[in-house]
């Protein structure tokens, strides 16, 4: 191992010497292009961190939303019960004719239209989920 690092140190050396006896101008031509390839890199380094950030405040933009439609989602979820209790306690109080039987038939329909808009946010709930997951 010590050998290996005494040739590695000679290579290094011969190279310096190498570098000591080239002209001055190859020598200017060398840092030339050492200091563009270093603009370059700082240029995609700045490019990346720009990237970064907007990533970042996307992240936190769709964060904000998935919480707010999952906030909404439980308050419809809660309005729903509440709605469903109220309509059972209606019907248990009704008198059975012909009107409280039409009466019985619509809030079926409304249950099945709030279910499908509970089932629309979900849908779009797990859609955000996926785009977070994703960013």
């Amino acid at each position: 191992e010590v050998e290996k690092l005494n040739q590695q140190l000679e290579e290094k050396n011969g190279e310096i010497q190498q570098m000591i006896n080239q002209p001055p101008y190859e020598k200017e031509r060398e840092i030339l292009r050492l200091q563009k390839t270093l603009a370059e890199k700082e240029k995609a380094q700045a490019t990346s961190d720009v990237l970064c950030r907007s990533l970042t405040d996307e992240t936190h933009q769709l964060q904000r939303k998935l919480a707010s439609t999952a906030e909404m989602c439980q308050h419809l979820a809660k309005c729903l019960e509440e709605k469903q209790r109220k309509e059972k306690g209606d019907l248990d109080d009704q008198i059975p004719t012909e009107r409280s039987n039409q009466v019985f038939l619509q809030p079926l329909h409304d249950e099945t239209s709030l279910q499908t808009l509970i089932c629309n946010l979900q849908d779009e709930n797990r859609m955000l989920k996926q785009k977070v997951a994703h960013v």
